[in-house]
């Protein structure tokens, strides 16, 4: 299996603020990776410079063996999808939200893989039209994370989506990412929840910006 990440000696200290220091790091294609530690140890700062919102300021970050900063940001963000805590929705409907990736594409609108989307969340096909003012948490998130799926990336950046969820509809976000990475996408995922880290393939464990052993 090729690998779609390495990591060399990369830091990330902002105006000398020491967050993330000599993290070195492969990742294989394919894997699901799951990323553990204590509040403000620098996980969801990884998760930001492997998604390029983030630039570190030591080190270099390959993908597929190339210098992260010698691809485009659009072409990368194609192939490299980030999903926030706090879903950020806009426009005023769930289809404005699910038609954003076809625009980027320049392609037409595709209802049927919106609605066909929809449903593999267990969200109705009549949500479609539904005021995104109108959804709850757990609507907002799931409409987000299949934004984010309806042109398949490489590799699927997950910052603790399933926070606050109930315990079905963590489920479900649980079944379509296993489906996404069997499928052959690459999940990294950033989680305090602890069914989600005994359940993790590969656990890698982040502590004051360092990185601990990990386990497969």
């Amino acid at each position: 299996m090729s690998d779609i990440f390495t990591l060399k000696d990369v830091g990330y200290a902002p105006g000398g603020k020491v967050i993330l220091a000599n993290i070195n790091l492969t990742i294989a294609a394919g894997a699901y990776l799951t990323i553990s530690g204590p509040s403000g140890s620098g996980k969801s700062t990884l998760l930001r410079l492997l998604a390029t919102l983030l630039t570190p300021t030591s080190g270099m970050i390959m993908y597929q063996n190339e210098p992260q900063t010698a691809i485009s940001k659009p072409a990368y963000r194609r192939e490299v999808s980030y999903c926030f805590q706090q879903p950020s929705l806009f426009g005023e409907t769930v289809q404005d939200n699910l038609e954003f990736p076809f625009t980027l594409r320049d392609e037409p609108f595709a209802k049927d893989r919106a609605l066909a989307a929809l449903t593999e969340v267990d969200l109705a096909e009549s949500m479609l039209t539904k005021p995104i003012t109108e959804l709850s948490g757990g609507e907002k998130q799931r409409v987000a994370l299949i934004r984010n799926l309806l042109f398949t990336p490489k590799v699927l950046l997950l910052d603790e989506i399933t926070t606050g969820l109930d315990a079905e509809t963590k489920n479900t976000v649980h079944e379509l990412i296993r489906r996404k990475q069997q499928s052959g996408v690459t999940v990294i995922a950033v989680t305090h929840d602890e069914s989600e880290i005994a359940a993790a393939d590969t656990l890698l464990t982040i502590k004051a910006g360092r990185l601990e052993d990990s386990h497969e």
